[in-house]
């Protein structure tokens, strides 16, 4: 369904084009009956017909009409729609992405802060509901003018007791590889822990401008996380590290066993910084194992191509 400027969703009118994802568009819109702007979440042509993301679109639209917290953008309820999309509350804010760009990558720490908690508390009131968002990152975290911070976009959230979605054009993996945890990497759900990574990724990118992890693909990217230890702090932005590096390691453990337990844990350490202790690595016989395998795999092309080299050399 194509739809531009003046087109008309039941009863409400499509004002303005917001943004496309890979599986929905979002439409700023006017609700004829009270005369109030609200959003509107149009699932894209292909998509429509998909049995499994209808299911997972309802689901969202299930979550946003259940869920009431001044974090979220609250889905309207509506008995009289005439398409498959789901009206929300109209949020006046500024994308944290956008204040990234326009701060040069990252924000100065009274303002990072600030908004790390208002995640924490928001976080915090979904996972106590049994949601877990799933795709936290910069493009899904609105900072309003009052300061107050709204995620937004639960259309891969995850809702304890419901039954596992799998959809194709969600991508390989689900989330986001700049922001996605060590265990949705390798195929598994996740839970609020995972939230929490994305948390720890988010925090260090509004302070340092940087990421913890690099890569020169996607690919590259979420096996990063599964091998190797984030950048430290103290390197990108070492005026920082002796307060918040403590807490942004916790939240990046590989293991969600050793990072915080829930947001309202972070959110005390974010308010009482600089007394942080992070779990103690995994022993150092089990971390030497993995060094040996891994750099035997790296090593494997090459053996395999001297041999081959001998055996022709020799024939």
């Amino acid at each position: 369904m194509a739809l531009k400027t003046g087109d008309r969703l039941g009863h409400y009118r499509i004002d303005e084009h917001i943004a496309d994802s890979q599986m929905s568009s979002i439409f700023k819109g006017l609700d004829l009956d009270n005369g109030k702007t609200v959003a509107l979440k149009v699932p894209q042509p292909e998509a429509e017909s998909d049995v499994v993301f209808y299911d997972r679109f309802q689901r969202e639209a299930q979550i946003g009409r259940e869920l009431d917290h001044p974090g979220l953008a609250k889905v309207l309820t509506d008995e009289r729609l005439s398409n498959v999309y789901f009206a929300m509350e109209w949020v006046e804010g500024t994308s944290l992405r956008v204040l990234l760009e326009r701060n040069g990558g990252k924000l100065p720490v009274s303002d990072a802060i600030p908004i790390a908690k208002g995640i924490c508390k928001v976080l915090d009131y979904i996972h106590e509901h049994g949601i877990v968002h799933r795709d936290l990152k910069p493009e899904n975290i609105v900072v309003c003018a009052d300061g107050c911070v709204k995620l937004i976009d639960f259309g891969i959230a995850a809702k304890a007791g419901a039954r596992r979605l799998t959809f194709g054009k969600l991508s390989q993996v689900m989330g986001t590889a700049d922001y996605i945890s060590p265990e949705q990497v390798k195929g598994q759900r996740g839970d609020a822990r995972s939230d929490l990574y994305a948390l720890g990724v988010t925090l260090f990118e509004m302070l340092s401008g940087q990421m913890p992890f690099t890569g020169i693909n996607s690919l590259a990217l979420m096996n990063s996380r599964l091998v190797n230890h984030p950048i430290p702090l103290s390197n990108v932005a070492p005026e920082l590290a002796s307060i918040w590096a403590p807490l942004i390691d916790r939240l990046l453990q590989r293991d969600p066993r050793q990072r915080y337990g829930s947001a309202r844990d972070v959110l005390f350490d974010l308010e009482n910084p600089g007394h942080v202790t992070v779990p103690d690595p995994a022993p150092k016989a089990v971390v030497s194992r993995k060094a040996l395998l891994y750099s035997g795999l790296a090593l494997l092309p090459a053996t395999i191509f001297l041999l081959l080299l001998y055996v022709a050399r020799h024939q």
